[in-house]
Order: C-alpha cells, then structure tokens, then sequence
C-alpha cells in the first residue's frame, strides 16, 4: 500500500541539501567508489543516466565515471537543463535508448535522479522490450508532485517560460493533470514482469516528500543523506550496484 502523504505545504529542508559536499567527500574515500566493497562486477550493460529537474548531464559524471569502472557502459542524453515538456524530455530518453539499444543488441538500464526517475518509470513502461532495470534516485513514483513549496515555484516558472516560448506541450504542461502521453506512462500499471524497477529514497529528502518514493511495485531502499546528494551517495552507489546486478526479467516481446 502506498503511504499516505499530507496536502499541507512543506517548505522542505533546504539548509540540509547543503550536506552533498559531505556526502561527495565519503564517496571517494570509500571503497565502494573503487569497486572494492563487495559489489558485483558489471557484465558490460548499457546504462542510461537521467539528471533530475534543471539539472543536466554534468551532474551525473561521477556516477558515470563509477559505473564505468564498475563493468558497465554508462550514456548521457544530451540533457543541458532537464526543463523542457515531459512529453519531449521522454521522447528524447527514448531515442536514446533505441539507439544504444541497437548499438549494444541488449536490454538497456535506465537510471534516474528527481525528475529523471519519473522519466525512467515512464520509458519503462512505455518500452519494457528495450529496458532491463528502472532505478529511480528520490523520485516521487506516486503522484510526481510530492515536492517541497520552494521546488514547486521553481516548477511553476519553468512552466511559465514553456507557455511564453511557446515549448509548452498542453495547456496543462508540467503539472498533474496534464494529458500528454507520458502522463499515461508514467501513471501506468508498471510491467513488473519484465522490468525491475527499483527506488531509492532518503528520509532525509529535504525536496521530495520521502513516502512518495515508495511504492509497491519497486524494490524500495532507504539510505541515509541529502535529495541532492543521492547522485553521489556512497549507498545510493551501493544499492545501485546490486540492482543492476539482478538478473533481468522476460522482455515483453
């Protein structure tokens, strides 16, 4: 059963997002950072990593440079900001995805951050044929706007600037009632035969409502630290490195 979350405004926790340089430190000086904590060794697997809202692909270069040593292939998306329609955003994931997906002749792993991990549930939905693993980082799977006060005003400009460029998909673009088609993938039954998804979650969340990312159809793990900081979270990493290692599921053919 998904927990139940209040409707009253949170104002978040935003003096304790500043613990990522903390969590950044502990990373690199910790053995799993080396590949030398007991995690299982990547069979080479194609590895897509989605940054989470404003944020762009730079910020997943320490992950990507992990990943790498770990024995997988890690890919980026060209993502500068990561601010445009939910409806495009996911296009753009998808056709990466199907072009790594060609290249390497294998089932792809999607690994997203805040608003990344919504766009991984989606795509993984939306093409379980091509996706082997969804690991979500803070992500609300639930309603996508369990989000702290300050990080929806954020929310709320950024939609403006889509209305006044004229980029914004619907009317209803970047809010819950929108009735693009990643709406229907993201809110979707999820194919849990055939993809494993997986949700990462802090209690310590200070811009995501924590019980939003936990939900019945992923395997939920708790860390401790910053929603900032997950990207660099010596057991976020962890967690990671043990969920791409489950055996993948039956594709959907």
């Amino acid at each position: 059963m998904q927990a139940e979350v209040t409707e009253r405004r949170w104002w978040g926790r935003p003096l304790a997002e500043t613990r990522w340089t903390l969590e950044l430190t502990r990373l690199v000086v910790d053995p799993v950072f080396r590949s030398r904590a007991g995690i299982p060794r990547g069979d080479g697997r194609p590895v897509v990593l989605l940054p989470g809202f404003i944020a762009g692909d730079q910020t997943l270069a320490v992950m990507a440079t992990w990943l790498c040593r770990l024995g997988y292939s890690p890919h980026t998306c060209g993502f500068v900001a990561n601010v445009d329609c939910s409806q495009r955003a996911l296009e753009r994931v998808e056709r990466k995805v199907a072009s790594v997906y060609r290249r390497h002749g294998r089932r792809v792993a999607v690994i997203g951050h805040s608003r990344g991990g919504h766009l991984a549930r989606a795509l993984a939905a939306w093409q379980p044929q091509r996706i082997s693993h969804a690991i979500s980082l803070g992500a609300d799977l639930q309603r996508m706007f369990g989000i702290s006060a300050p990080t929806q005003y954020a929310v709320t400009a950024t939609r403006r600037a889509l209305h006044l460029s004229g980029r914004a998909g619907r009317p209803r673009c970047l809010t819950q009632e929108c009735d693009c088609a990643f709406m229907d993938h993201y809110a979707g039954d999820f194919p849990v035969d055939a993809v494993r998804l997986t949700s990462i979650y802090t209690k310590g969340d200070g811009v995501v409502r924590w019980q939003t990312c936990v939900v019945p159809e992923a395997d939920c793990v708790e860390v401790d630290g910053s929603h900032t900081g997950l990207i660099i979270n010596r057991r976020a990493y962890g967690a990671i490195g043990h969920a791409l290692a489950r055996p993948e599921l039956g594709a959907v053919a």
